[in-house]
């Protein structure tokens, strides 16, 4: 696998034996502030922003490095290597263009074999999907009880208490005075008492 040192420096602007160093250094395991603060004579005193930007571009490039021979080797083993696939993978900066030269030639992009069918799997929608479905007609729900035998309606109108610590159930409203005193207008007016002829005399006959 390639340093990518000289590539590293040139675009990061850098010296490259700090960049030789610094390279070491990451590999060895040593973290980023670690190697700003202890190893500034082998980077050249590099701050953190450019040594992280560093280790993040050498990783990029190890990892392009390693999808191009995957590619490669995948190629190869489908028999359809040609010096122009060699090249045109050498050439290749990013990640993107490697997968755009790989796409007409991975497994995923061919279409899967189609599996053939039982006879038993042909014979029964043969004899069952073609079929014209039949027009059914509905069946109606068994009637309940509330339907056979309806609630009379109440005898008195009923009302809702107002207060939410009542009880929710439903009381009779109780009969009006109206309702009450009905009977009583009914009834016949008294007949006025009117005096008689023998009455009127008695009271008209002066005493002796």
């Amino acid at each position: 696998m390639p340093n990518h040192a000289e590539q590293l420096a040139q675009e990061l602007n850098l010296n490259l034996k700090n960049v030789q160093g610094a390279i070491e250094l990451i590999d060895q395991g040593n973290t980023i502030p670690f190697i700003a603060r202890y190893r500034k004579e082998a980077t050249g005193s590099m701050d953190d922003q450019v040594l992280r930007n560093l280790g993040d571009r050498l990783e990029y490039l190890r990892g392009l490095d390693k999808r191009k021979e995957e590619v490669t080797t995948s190629i190869t083993e489908q028999g359809v290597m040609t010096p122009e696939l060699t090249a045109a993978l050498a050439k290749a900066k990013t990640l993107a263009e490697v997968e755009d030269i790989y796409r007409p030639y991975s497994p995923s992009a061919r279409p899967a074999p189609a599996l053939p069918r039982p006879a038993a799997c042909s014979r029964w929608r043969t004899r069952f999907c073609s079929r014209t479905p039949r027009l059914t007609r509905r069946r109606q729900p068994p009637p309940t009880s509330m339907t056979r035998f309806p609630m009379p309606p109440p005898r008195w109108p009923v009302r809702r208490t107002s207060s939410p610590r009542q009880s929710r159930t439903m009381r009779p409203a109780a009969p009006s005075c109206a309702a009450t005193t009905a009977p009583l207008a009914a009834l016949p007016a008294p007949r006025p008492r009117t005096r008689t002829a023998s009455t009127r005399s008695i009271m008209t006959t002066p005493s002796r």
